[in-house]
């Protein structure tokens, strides 16, 4: 119980919850959880064991009609991908259209910004999807309305129209952070190209 209550503080932005247990001989008798920075505190606790191969966490939160989006992302140096995705801060272990926007977002505006800054040539080919998931731990988070949810776990989310906000909204974020912070961003490539060349030999 208490991993679920420290992680919808995590969701929850700003939002303080305290938890007592008045059970006699209680196990867990009072805790309190609050994070300031919301999903980019959960990225960095996520990341507390590995290296980061870039300082900042990217984090954004925008809305477009009724969507609210909130995502955060970092690089490490491992192979591992990461990705968590909340709708209505039910954890949606199967994905589902955020998943997919974000994944679009996520390739096609790494590429624009490898491109635009010569880190890809013109004449290579572009980073895959494989490429720039490895290494990244990425926590997409989305408020919608009228969640229709897939299964009867609510493990997939199936709103049509929450892919295309999810894809706009942080593809914008997302280039405009890349292009204010090339410390960030340059190290991302790198870590993408080393991830495209390593699938190439093998």
């Amino acid at each position: 119980i208490l991993d679920h209550l420290r992680r919808q503080a995590y969701l929850t932005r700003g939002v303080t919850i305290h938890f007592r247990d008045e059970r006699e001989r209680a196990e867990f008798p009072k805790y309190s959880f609050y994070f300031e920075g919301g999903v980019a505190s959960y990225v960095k606790h996520l990341n507390r064991n590995a290296t980061a191969v870039h300082p900042s966490v990217f984090y954004a939160s925008k809305a477009l009609d009724s969507i609210h989006v909130e995502i955060a992302l970092q690089y490490t140096d491992t192979y591992k991908e990461s990705i968590f995705t909340f709708a209505n801060n039910i954890h949606t272990g199967e994905g589902g259209m955020h998943l997919t926007g974000f994944k679009s977002a996520l390739t096609r505006t790494l590429n624009n910004y490898a491109r635009e800054k010569s880190m890809v040539k013109e004449k290579d080919e572009n980073l895959t999807a494989e490429d720039v998931r490895e290494g990244i731990t990425a926590i997409v988070s989305v408020k919608v309305p009228e969640p229709q949810f897939e299964g009867q776990t609510k493990a997939k989310l199936g709103n049509a129209e929450v892919r295309g906000a999810v894809e706009s909204l942080f593809g914008e974020a997302f280039a405009q952070w890349l292009e204010e912070n090339p410390g960030d961003g340059n190290p991302i490539i790198a870590k993408c190209s080393l991830a495209q060349r390593a699938r190439n030999a093998a």
